[in-house]
């Protein structure tokens, strides 16, 4: 993926990448302190592992800054022979897999001290440690020998694999994305644009979050929280007496979320959502309005990509997209939105008829969705999330997990004694394959959540951190850190997980398993990376749908107690949860990506395209003050600007993918052969082959969105001859 577009990610969700600027034309340094004299290997134990029990944040900085300095160097002096190369894979491609390899693995370790305890890795500290890594790493992208060298390559008529074919389009996309093909005139101006669009993009982040923290309402009477979760009651008390009150809400999501599913007073519900949607409108705060900040964007966005070739912003977004075009993921959504605008129409009049025999009189609007939503589906399924953890114990989930990797992968995972690590809680798992006695890749579960120690964001539990990567020329093996936030155990009471957390710890899992088990050669296309933006969430994706597979489910649930399974009814009513209102939610998901596009695509005013597009996707009215564009953070400020869709993208094509393991219940093929070709392909290929490629060669053709479909409950869509 080009660094140019994807920012290198710390984790596998979005969620940090305030981090993820670029920094490169902008004319900022991050200052690091002075090299210290103990920067030499002292990150490392003698079996090859992190000393993580031995790791300061003096020690990180003193050795980040001594690898940037030497992996500057090291571009420099292969800069210098690249002219004269005659194999640049061996003269200019392995020499630079040498340099990533140590400063790869000190940054690793650094972004996994910053997530998982930030006592030892301050913020503060992570950000000095990031900055200066990522601009040593950059380097290599911005050169113009490295990128000719690769042009160079690439035209040689010599016959190359799969791999070398991708390394050099990574370096080609790179440099072309990074302007290096870019003269003159072009060059200063595609400098300013940058420049200017980084600041636009940060006083947008910044206006938003200063209106989210604006707004605040109080709720004095306890009688109307009565129903909500303690986690929420505790979140909104404003003193520590959580019985009298008061109460606070706020639009931050960990509290305006569930406030919205759980009051039962309408008014409430209209004021909340009413501040939500409007935030950073004219209609609020006009010093906090970022209309003309949004205007701005999208024309030095498309003027970014016009000087780069492109006709629009979605064009140049495509190039790192396994879509391809933008006309592929129109097709795409619009054959979606085909069969869930349809359920949507049916789910609301059935939402509106079941408010109305329980005393509501009025007609739903927006505001009332959550709340009713969840009544619903509590009547409907009687689900509760904190009685079903009784049967999810983390100890029986993981052994369960591992224990299905291992039959459909042939692999063994065994946990090793030996190992520093970064707190007490701290697991160790070496990762073997049938084939050999010796590890081939190893990763560190933190499960437990420390209060004040770890990061951690409203509905995520979990991340998944790239320590090191596979690389031949340096002979290491993938190396990853699993940390989530599950409840510690209790007295003689083990950490029980709610099917939530199930769920993201199998996401979790899976998707670490691309980066465990990947045979490429070169660590710049070995496992995710290289990987296109929309199927980079494919494999922990695929990993969930096992969730519902009722012969899985009982294996890896057993009460706590008694180890008695769950019962039949709730194993059934767990695919019933997922495809409830499946049309409404997957009609918000696909009105934000055609919206998303269709900013990136056209100058037509931000509200005339909701207006535009809005009834198309929704069956409630829009409400004439809603202006939820100039909030919208993740196309806007952060790295989701013409690519919301790849999240959609990605659960398509995991659906599909494991479609062919339940085909496999007609008994047309061994389910164990379908694991190994999964394997094979998606697990151990990694980025070192374009993933549509990789999906004929598992799934022996294109992928169809009616695997989704079928997995919530909707209609297929009929294709006429």
């Amino acid at each position: 993926m080009a660094l140019s577009f994807l920012r290198t990610k710390i984790v596998s969700r979005h969620v940090t990448r305030q981090f993820y600027q670029n920094k490169r034309n902008a004319g900022y340094v991050v200052l690091i302190p002075e090299i210290g004299e103990d920067a030499e290997n002292t990150l490392l134990s003698d079996n090859g592992l992190p000393e993580f029990n031995d790791i300061t944040i003096e020690k990180c900085i003193a050795t980040i800054s001594k690898q940037s300095i030497e992996y500057e160097n090291g571009v420099s002096q292969i800069e210098h022979i690249s002219q004269d190369c005659k194999n640049a894979f061996i003269e200019i491609f392995q020499p630079l897999e040498k340099l990533d390899s140590q400063l790869e693995l000190t940054w690793g370790m650094a972004k996994t001290l910053y997530l998982s305890n930030s006592s030892l890795m301050p913020t503060k500290s992570y950000i000095q440690i990031h900055e200066r890594a990522h601009k040593a790493r950059s380097s290599k992208f911005n050169s113009i020998p490295i990128f000719q060298a690769a042009v160079n390559e690439k035209n040689r008529l010599k016959k190359l694999t799969d791999e070398e074919q991708r390394l050099l389009d990574k370096y080609i996309l790179e440099g072309k994305l990074n302007g290096l093909d870019v003269k003159g005139i072009k060059r200063e101006r595609l400098n300013n644009v940058l420049t200017s669009l980084q600041k636009e993009r940060q006083i947008f982040r910044d206006k938003v979050n200063m209106a989210t923290k604006v707004f605040s309402s109080n709720i004095d009477d306890g009688r109307l929280l009565r129903d909500c979760p303690e986690t929420l009651v505790k979140s909104m008390a404003i003193s520590n007496d959580l019985i009298k009150g008061p109460w606070k809400i706020s639009l931050q999501p960990h509290i305006y979320e569930p406030f919205m599913q759980y009051c039962p007073d309408r008014q409430l519900r209209w004021n909340a959502w009413q501040a939500y949607v409007q935030r950073c409108s004219n209609y609020v705060n006009k010093e906090l309005e970022t209309g003309t900040n949004l205007d701005t964007i999208r024309s030095l966005r498309k003027e970014q990509a016009e000087i780069l070739g492109y006709e629009t912003y979605v064009d140049m977004s495509m190039e790192t997209k396994m879509a391809g075009s933008v006309e592929n993921v129109n097709i795409v959504l619009d054959s979606l939105l085909e069969s869930a605008r349809s359920m949507q129409e049916v789910e609301v009049e059935l939402l509106q008829r079941y408010a109305k025999e329980r005393g509501f009189d009025e007609k739903l609007e927006q505001w009332d969705i959550p709340y009713w939503q969840r009544k619903q589906k509590w009547s409907l399924y009687n689900f509760d999330e904190d009685k079903i953890r009784e049967y999810f114990p983390l100890h029986k989930v993981i052994n369960s997990l591992f224990n299905l990797c291992s039959t459909l992968f042939k692999l063994q995972i065994v946990e090793r004694a030996d190992v520093h690590t970064w707190h007490k809680d701290v697991k160790f798992y070496d990762i073997y394959d049938e084939s050999s006695n010796i590890p081939i890749a190893g990763f560190y579960l933190d499960p437990y959540a420390r209060q004040n120690q770890k990061i951690r964001v409203y509905d995520d539990a979990g991340w998944h951190i790239a320590i090191r990567n596979r690389c031949s020329v340096t002979e290491t093996n993938p190396l990853s850190a699993l940390i989530f936030n599950f409840q510690a155990p209790i007295d003689e009471k083990p950490s029980l997980l709610s099917f939530n957390e199930v769920t993201m710890l199998f996401q979790r899992f899976g998707h670490s398993l691309r980066h465990l088990l990947t045979k490429a050669n070169y660590s710049e296309v070995a496992g995710l990376s290289n990987v296109e933006w929309d199927a980079a969430e494919v494999c922990g994706q695929v990993m969930t749908h096992w969730l519902y597979d009722p012969n899985t489910i009982r294996a890896i649930s057993g009460h706590f107690n008694t180890d008695e399974p769950l019962s039949e009814d709730i194993v059934k009513n767990l695919q019933n949860i997922r495809g409830h209102m499946a049309g409404y939610n997957l009609c918000k998901e696909l009105y934000l990506s055609k919206l998303d596009l269709e900013l990136h695509t056209k100058k037509t005013f931000w509200r005339d395209l909701v207006k535009e597009l809005w009834p198309k996707y929704h069956v409630l009215p829009l409400d004439k003050y809603d202006s939820h564009p100039l909030s919208f953070t993740k196309i806007i400020s952060e790295e989701w600007g013409a690519a919301y869709y790849c999240r959609l993208w990605s659960r398509m094509i995991a659906a599909d993918i494991y479609s062919a393991f339940e085909e496999t219940k007609q008994g047309d093929q061994d389910i164990l052969a379908v694991g190994k070709r999964y394997k094979d392909t998606f697990l151990a290929v990694g980025g070192s082959c374009h993933p549509s490629e990789v999906f004929r060669r598992f799934r022996g053709r294109d992928p169809s969105p009616h695997a989704l479909l079928k997995n919530l409950g909707l209609p297929k869509i009929v294709v006429e001859e």
